[in-house]
């Protein structure tokens, strides 16, 4: 299992990020503090594998604990949660070594890839001393799918694919639209419709394609 501390001011964002981590398989919730204080406290108890870091904190901010971390060498890996986009504080987190930056608010799906990605990561260190390229550039470029083994063209998320594929299976034969889908796994419905027409050219999915009166085609899919 792969402990985490989960580092976040607000009690109720602190509450979902915890339920959102026992959704994921393989993590465990070690702590949930409030502020960097209790943080360096239990982080010298005993060193979670992950953090998940906000950066607005009352009196205290995330990144100067991200440089902490970095000046004591304590290897421990860290993804920032926070409502913080600018561009410079997105480039100062990952210079001090930020495996991933989620910008409130964020999906559960958003979420989940962000664990996943780290968990096959860490793993595949703990292999072993050495690691080659190949093996290398499958966890550098996971992200962004983009080979012909993994089935899918580059720009598509092979999380995200079995995301919506599974939705998709709970409807059966039933037709349903990209909207449907968007609103129920909270994913943008631009993104859901990319994936539902790669489905299609896969030969997985049946597109119907309704006219009004007014107004724009309606498309619809439904399980081949």
């Amino acid at each position: 299992m792969i402990d985490v501390m989960i580092v976040e001011d607000d009690p109720m964002v602190r509450e979902i990020n915890s339920k959102f981590l026992k959704k994921v398989e393989g993590f465990n919730l070690y702590k949930a503090v409030g502020n960097l204080t209790d943080a360096k406290k239990f982080i010298m108890a005993r060193k979670p594998d992950l953090i998940l870091l906000d950066v607005f904190l009352p009196k205290e901010n995330g990144i100067d604990f991200l440089k902490w971390l970095r000046s004591e060498e304590i290897d421990v890996d860290v993804i920032l949660i926070t409502a913080d986009k600018t561009s410079s504080r997105v480039q100062e987190a990952f210079r001090y070594g930020a495996t991933d930056y989620l910008i409130k608010p964020f999906s559960f799906e958003r979420f989940k890839e962000a664990l996943i990605q780290f968990k096959e990561r860490h793993h595949e260190f703990k292999k072993g001393s050495e690691i080659e390229q190949t093996e290398l550039d499958k966890l550098i470029l996971n992200s962004v799918v983009g080979k012909e083994e993994e089935g899918l063209v580059k720009g598509l998320n092979k999380y995200t694919y079995k995301s919506i594929w599974e939705e998709i299976e709970e409807r059966d034969k039933e037709y349903f639209t990209s909207e449907e889908l968007s609103e129920k796994i909270k994913i943008a419905r631009v993104t859901v419709r990319r994936y539902l027409e790669y489905m299609e050219k896969e030969g997985k999915l049946e597109k119907l394609v309704e006219y009004g009166k007014v107004g724009r085609p309606q498309h619809k899919f439904r399980i081949l």
